[in-house]
């Protein structure tokens, strides 16, 4: 698919504006290469990265340096370790890993919470049943995340979910200015119509507990992307075979053909 490039005039020069991201000058740039200890981390702890060809690995490195270097995580009642860091920005490059230029500008800060929290982004009393959440409003630009389903999401490789990848998702879904499952960044307009009736036939399936793809998914386009993603990512192999059009659908969204 060919890039969309738009020249917008700002303050102080000129903004570029591609379609697989956005590229300002603004962002840092990494400088030196990964240590070796971060490099055991992603080996040992992401298995997307481990399976990467020697020269995917560095680019895949370079973009999670990137990325650190641009957005805060910062520990809510918690210490934020290398490791945490690190399953964070795995969780950001993974679906824009074949974008090269990609950055997520609708993001400056992450929060990590050491457990489920509430609405209020509350940790402690009741109903702390959230694991994740991309803020909105004052909280715009933040993402709050449960370490432990941060790392329960690359600890389980059975499970077709990954709470981190997930809220990634709904920011890339959010960057074309609406959240609604339809990520105009990732898809070309002769798909809108197909992905939507798709969507809507898979939701159905949910609705029928017929599809093994999680219920939360049947909740709405919004959650169903994101838990579709979620899918796509950890279990790629079983939704090709329980949901090949899914699987295609979303292989041309997130691996576009060059």
């Amino acid at each position: 698919m060919l890039p969309l490039v738009v020249f917008v005039i700002a303050a102080g020069g000129f903004l570029w504006i591609f379609r697989d991201g956005w590229l300002t000058s603004r962002w840092k740039q990494p400088k030196e290469a990964m240590p070796p200890s971060a490099i055991s981390i992603l080996q040992e702890k992401v298995p997307y990265y481990s399976q990467l060809s020697e020269s995917d690995k560095q680019h895949f490195e370079f973009k999670i340096q990137e990325f650190l270097l641009n957005c805060k995580i910062s520990g809510v009642n918690t210490e934020v370790s290398e490791e945490d860091a690190l399953l964070i920005a795995s969780s950001a490059i993974i679906p824009i890993f074949y974008f090269k230029e990609w950055r997520y500008e609708n993001i400056d800060e992450v929060l990590l919470y050491p457990d489920s929290f509430n609405f209020k982004f509350e940790t402690t009393g009741q109903h702390r049943d959230v694991l994740g959440m991309v803020g909105e409003g004052v909280m715009n630009g933040k993402m709050i995340l449960s370490k432990r389903a941060l790392h329960q999401g690359f600890s389980n490789e059975t499970d077709k979910k990954n709470t981190a990848i997930h809220e990634f998702v709904h920011l890339i879904d959010k960057s074309d200015g609406l959240t609604d499952g339809v990520p105009s960044v990732l898809l070309e307009k002769q798909y809108v119509i197909p992905w939507l009736d798709m969507m809507n036939r898979k939701m159905d399936e949910i609705y029928g507990q017929k599809s093994d793809i999680d219920r939360y998914g049947g909740t709405s386009e919004i959650e169903f992307f994101a838990v579709a993603s979620e899918y796509f990512f950890e279990r790629p192999e079983l939704l090709e075979k329980k949901h090949p059009q899914l699987y295609a659908m979303l292989e041309e969204m997130f691996r576009p053909r060059k």
